[in-house]
């Protein structure tokens, strides 16, 4: 019986450990481009995502779902065509006392406020008007076409705004959550060490005024540093050659049961409600190239990052394959360590190295189609034939990585 209750105790450990999630909300005005955004690193059983369009609920929405969800009845992040956009993290140290048998509803809940929000106001009362209980224990960030972006610490009863365009809530303008709320109970939850490094990467990026999409999807969804142990695991490793080098990587930004990661970008005044910009890595997000998309664009996704019923998206699929190679050992604990010569290396042979390499080009032409559009609204034709572009780039330096 001893032994039972410890292992189901460690399942229940690991359990709780694999949903969990690193995200931030960040306010336009101290982006540099002057955008919100907001950020969510995913953890969760759930290797297997894609992205969707929808088109069943007030507004569309453009939304990230596990690919076994055949029938996309739950989202985890995702933007509508109002320019309404939300993401969570889950809450472990809240409803601690709480028996009801509802809950783990956030996937729905965000589904169905992707349907139906057009700003923060909307979405509060949503949360006002939800019947209790509301069977949420999780942090939602949100952010709307008019620059509102907050956090929202939701348990079964009651929810408590964190703005991050109040100086008193976030001096710096950013707010970070990992998986225990401040309103919650005190030294419980997960995601502690996570959050030190969050601050850390955050606040030096911050200080340099390199807050804006490229820092955070390459240096901070691929983060390789441990604060406790004062390491950096990119800096150590990219001056030796390839080898098995092995770290135990469980409390780093991106581990084992990272998932993939969306990151959206808000508009301005004056733009175009249905043009903020979704980039995601679908899959691991060490092995994953950053794409972006847009409501605007329609059900015409680009081909890579979706998949009918309940297959998987092609760049999931790739990033797997190289996510194994990345944690070579299945047995017991091995999930634990990663190799991190698969990554970076003296050689310049590290996926990272060759993924943010190939991205450059993404960037630098997203940037250039984006100060376009932005002057002259794009047709759904001209989005659709920068998504071919997009797919056919993917593969192509996929075909390299595979090599």
């Amino acid at each position: 019986m001893k032994n039972l209750l410890s292992l189901l105790l460690i399942l229940v450990v690991f359990g709780y450990q694999s949903i969990a999630c690193t995200t931030a909300v960040i306010s336009g005005k101290y982006t540099k481009d002057g955008r919100p955004m907001i950020w969510k690193l995913r953890d969760t059983e759930s290797f297997e995502n894609k992205l969707n369009y929808f088109t069943d609920g007030k507004y569309p929405y453009i939304g990230m779902i596990n690919s076994n969800d055949e029938k996309g009845e739950q989202v985890w992040g995702g933007s509508n065509s109002v320019g309404f956009a939300i993401m969570n993290s889950a809450s472990f140290n809240v409803n601690l006392t709480d028996t009801t048998s509802f809950k783990d509803q956030e996937g729905y809940f965000m589904k169905l406020a992707l349907q139906t929000c057009a700003n923060l106001e909307e979405f509060e009362q949503l949360l006002t008007n939800r019947a209790k209980p509301m069977g949420l224990a999780a942090h939602f960030g949100v952010l709307d076409a008019d620059g509102n972006v907050a956090f929202y610490e939701v348990n079964n009863q009651s929810f408590t705004k964190f703005d991050a365009n109040d100086p008193a809530q976030a001096p710096n303008g950013y707010i970070l959550r990992t998986n225990f709320s401040f309103t919650g109970k005190k030294d419980i939850g997960y995601g502690f060490i996570r959050f030190q490094t969050a601050q850390d990467i955050f606040y030096q990026a911050d200080a340099c005024g390199k807050l804006n999409a490229q820092t955070i999807i390459q240096d901070f969804s691929r983060c390789l540093k441990h604060p406790v142990l004062k390491k950096d695991y990119r800096k150590e490793f990219e001056d030796l050659p390839y080898g098995e080098n092995f770290v135990n990587s469980g409390d780093l930004i991106t581990r084992h049961g990272s998932s993939s990661m969306i990151l959206v970008e808000g508009i301005k005044k004056g733009e175009c409600v249905d043009m903020s910009t979704i980039w995601t890595q679908i899959g691991f997000p060490n092995t994953s190239i950053a794409l972006p998309v847009w409501v605007k664009g329609g059900e015409h996704l680009p081909a890579i990052l979706t998949a009918a019923g309940s297959e998987n998206c092609s760049l999931n699929k790739m990033a797997l394959n190289l996510k194994n190679k990345c944690y070579p050992i299945s047995r017991s604990a091995g999930y634990k360590y990663l190799n991190v010569s698969e990554l970076i290396n003296s050689d310049k042979t590290g996926i990272i190295q060759q993924l943010e390499k190939a991205e450059i080009k993404i960037f630098q032409n997203t940037s250039a189609t984006l100060s376009k559009w932005r002057k002259n609204q794009p047709t759904t034709k001209q989005i659709e034939e920068y998504y071919k572009w997009l797919d056919d780039y993917t593969y192509n330096s996929y075909k390299i990585l595979e090599n």
